[in-house]
This record gives C-alpha cells, sequence and structure tokens, in this order.
C-alpha cells in the first residue's frame, strides 16, 4: 500500500483547498510519481497573504498559555503520526529511513522546545534615573510580534527546517504564509493538517505550494513584515534585495570545512566526518566539504577516512541498513558529477567513489583538488568530501576562511589553546569543538556570515526576529 493519498491539499486561511491536482511529487529513488499536490496560483497566494494580514490583531491577542496549547497539540500529534510522517520524508525526500525517524525527531523537538518559549517572552526594567532630569522617570520594554511574516523553506530537511520558522510564529503570535518547496512538500502539508485541527484564529496560517515564479509575492508584498529564507546564496540575496522594507532572515548555503590537528583521536574524527560529509548524501548546507589535516597525521587519516567511506551501503532509502539514498534528483547528481570531472581533468586524485548511476552517487573523496574548483569554492550539496594536508594551525585556520561562505565550522583538537584562537579566527556564525559543523541542536543560535546569510534561527532567535521591542516610559509627577 502505498505511504501517501492519492493526493493532498493546500492550506488557505486555516482551511483545505483543492482546486487541482498539478504538483507531482516524485519518489526519489524509483522516479514514479508517488502523489499529487494542490497548486496556488497568484490569486490564492495574494488570498493567503490577506488573510495573513488581517489575522494579526487576533494572533496578537493570544495569551501566553493559548499559544503554548496550539504548539502542544502538534506536539502531541506529530508523535502519533511519527511513522507516517517518516515514511513520507523517506519517499518524498529519497532520505533514509533511519535519519527520517531523525528528522521527525527533531520536528517534535523544535515544537515542543517552542512551547516552552512561547511562556518566556519576557521583558526588562530600565533604571532611566541615570541624571538628575531623568531621576522621576522609569522604563520598561516588552517584545510584540512583528505582524504577518512570509516563509520559504527548501527540500533538505522539509519537516525540521519548517518547523524553524512555523513553530517559533506560533510561539510569538505572527500569522504566516508559507511556501514549501516544490520538490518535498508534503510533510509541510501533514503539519499543515495537523494545524487546523487547533482552535487558531483565522488566517493565522496558509500553506501553499507553488511554482519558483510566483516567489515574488512572498517577498515583495508590503503587507508581509518579516521574510524568512532557507535556500542557495544567490536565491537568497536577489529575494533580500526585492524584500523593500520588511526585516529578512537568510540562512543560505556553505563550504563547511574542518581541521583535523595532530592531536586528534583520529578514529574518533573519521567516524564524525563519515556522517558530516556522507549524512542526507551531503545535501544540507552545513555538510562537510572540506577537511584539512596535519601532515603528521594526513596519511593515516586519509586510508581510515577513504575506508570507512567504502564501507557505507547505497541503495534503497527505505532499508534500515541504507547510508546514502538519492540525490534530489538525477540533475543534481549530474552536476556534482561534472564538478568531480572538472577537478579530476586538473589533477586532483579520485580516492573513492565518483561514479553515478541515476540519482544515486556513492560516498566520495578527493584529494589535491585546485582551490579555485567549483567542488572546493562553491557548495557541492552532494556527497563528496576534499582533503588537504597542513603544517601549521593557523594556516590551516587561513584556508578554511579563505571562502565565500562562513556558516559553520569544525576543529578537532585536544588544545584549548587552539580551541579559543579557532573560535577567535574563523569566520562563521559556529565553531564546533571536537566534532563536525554538520551538528546542530535545535535550540542554539544558528546562522552564518558572508554569503551564508543574515540574522539567526533557533527558537529564541527566531522569536526575536518576529517580534519587535516596545519600550514603556513611566513619569512620577511631583506629589501635589
Amino acid at each position: 500500500m502505498s505511504v501517501f493519498r492519492e493526493s493532498y491539499p493546500y492550506y488557505l486561511a486555516n482551511k483545505p483547498q483543492a482546486p487541482n491536482k498539478d504538483l507531482e511529487v516524485v519518489d526519489k529513488y524509483t522516479g514514479e510519481v508517488a502523489t499529487r499536490v494542490a497548486l496556488a496560483d497568484a490569486k490564492a497566494i495574494d488570498a493567503g497573504i490577506a488573510a495573513a494580514h488581517e489575522a494579526v490583531p487576533a494572533m496578537r491577542a493570544l495569551k501566553a498559555y493559548e499559544r503554548a496549547a496550539v504548539l502542544h497539540h502538534c506536539v502531541a500529534r506529530f508523535t502519533e503520526r511519527k511513522d507516517e510522517l517518516a515514511r513520507s520524508l523517506c519517499v518524498e525526500a529519497g532520505k533514509p529511513i533511519k535519519d527520517s525517524r531523525g528528522e521527525v525527531g527533531r520536528l517534535i523537538d523544535t515544537f515542543r522546545m517552542a512551547a516552552e518559549e512561547a511562556v518566556r517572552m519576557n521583558g526588562e526594567v530600565l533604571e532611566l534615573a541615570v541624571t538628575e532630569r531623568a531621576k522621576d522617570y522609569m522604563g520598561m520594554t516588552k517584545r510584540v510580534p512583528i505582524g504577518a511574516c512570509s516563509f520559504i523553506s527548501p527540500f533538505n530537511f522539509p519537516l525540521n527546517l519548517v518547523a524553524h520558522k512555523v513553530a517559533p510564529a506560533i510561539a510569538v503570535g505572527c500569522p504566516f504564509v508559507l511556501k514549501p518547496a516544490s520538490r518535498t512538500p508534503v510533510g509541510a502539508l501533514i503539519i499543515g493538517e495537523i494545524l487546523a485541527e487547533t482552535d487558531l484564529p483565522e488566517g493565522a496560517f496558509s500553506i501553499l505550494p507553488t511554482p519558483r515564479e510566483h516567489a515574488d509575492q512572498f517577498t515583495t508584498d508590503e503587507r508581509l513584515k518579516l521574510l524568512s529564507f532557507t535556500g542557495s546564496a544567490e536565491a537568497g540575496w536577489e529575494l533580500k534585495a526585492k524584500a523593500g522594507k520588511k526585516k529578512v532572515v537568510l540562512e543560505l548555503g556553505g563550504n563547511a570545512a574542518c581541521v583535523v590537528d595532530a592531536d586528534a583521536n583520529l578514529d574518533d574524527a573519521v567516524s564524525r566526518m563519515i556522517v558530516g560529509a556522507f549524512y542526507q548524501s551531503g545535501q544540507s548546507c552545513i555538510s562537510v566539504q572540506r577537511i584539512y589535516v596535519h601532515r603528521a597525521v594526513y596519511d593515516t587519516f586519509k586510508d581510515k577516512f577513504v575506508a570507512a567511506s567504502e564501507k557505507l551501503k547505497m541503495g534503497d532509502p527505505s532499508a534500515e541498513d541504507t547510508f546514502i539514498g538519492p540525490m534530489i534528483s538525477e540533475s543534481a547528481a549530474k552536476r556534482v558529477e561534472s564538478w568531480i570531472a572538472s577537478a579530476a581533468n586538473r589533477g586532483a586524485k579520485v580516492l573513492c567513489g565518483g561514479d553515478r548511476d541515476g540519482a544515486m552517487l556513492p560516498a566520495t573523496v578527493l584529494e589535491g583538488v585546485p582551490e579555485d574548483e567549483p567542488l572546493c569554492a562553491e557548495e557541492a550539496f552532494g556527497p563528496v568530501a576534499l582533503l588537504y594536508p597542513f603544517d601549521d594551525f593557523d594556516e590551516a585556520l587561513a584556508k578554511v576562511n579563505d571562502s565565500r561562505f562562513g556558516l559553520q565550522a569544525g576543529v578537532f583538537t585536544r588544545d584549548l589553546y587552539k580551541a579559543h584562537r579557532a573560535w577567535d579566527v574563523l569566520e562563521v556564525g559556529g565553531v564546533v569543538i571536537g566534532d563536525v559543523p554538520s551538528w546542530r541542536v535545535d535550540h542554539m543560535p544558528y546562522g552564518g556570515v558572508k554569503d551564508s546569510g543574515h540574522e539567526r534561527e533557533g527558537l529564541r532567535w527566531s522569536m526575536h526576529d518576529m517580534s519587535e521591542l516596545r519600550l514603556l516610559v513611566i513619569r512620577t509627577p511631583p506629589v501635589a
């Protein structure tokens, strides 16, 4: 029996609508159409934005316990439907089933943490009497919802990256319109189905799969006060340029690097690097792409890493022992294959992998890739890792920084002073010591610098972006 229903509606102003079945959702492993989804046109998107704008007062009026109750309902229902969500994710994204279950767990965790944060929207009492002229004044601040929000989410984490936009919006009290990725819309629509069971005000949410050409409506409409986009750097900065006066949060790409110093536990570093580089076929913005290894341990690390890479099972993502499933499309796999070939033509050595079969690309390791090759300089977004030796720790840090991206970096060292130096020097949003840059817990501040993004996600930080500071000043008049 199929994982999916025959078709899924979109959600417009909290209600399911099925004017068509125009969007085909493909099983990423078989290439067959798995289900169909209603596709929103420009009129539906405008109606969703209008409904969100009109819902602003009602959403702002929700008390903290009411917002938390909605989120707790979602946690309970996601938990009840976790097997369905995981199997759906496995099919529509081609994500191995073990990893799919992990993402469902993170979806649940993100909504649970949002429910906890919903009752912590605290302000501050300010001491204003810092001069004689202000001796009769006191101040207080609180945070208020920013208004209607627009969200555009990517294909690679169709549950958890949607959660990182939707959950904090509900926790704050912001209505929203969401454009899920056209290749993986079903998870977001199941979230919409569960939100529709709650008592959110009419217009609080719309989830509208739509072609890319309609993305401008989610970006330029002045009724929307915040745009949160996760995707490629090129698309993100282009949208920011069009966004006008609204606040913009960008979570973009990277070519994340790891440094392995001479004192590192190599077996541990290899095991963590295997996950960081090849989890989800490398289709993560913080996937390990560049690995800088101290020359004293380079050959040993290389041998261990290549041997471990060659053992990874590639195949049907529904199989329990599959580690590498298909990439999101054959065209995506062809792009990475062409970058590998380009690097090899300029003298790089392919140590393992590299042979594409449709959308399948095995774990691929190279050394000697010229640093101006796309495979090093750009975001590969595939199961590829590049090895480079270094002699000096500061030299390695400089190599990490020699990139237009700056999302996260990993450093394997036992030297406390080197760890602090990496934290001081690396031009990234986050430095992870003793682990890969792919590591993330969903409540931590997450985001990048340079071409990797603008602002931070993570529940409390997202809620900060989705709210505005409002000051109250009180003057105590003289006693009559």
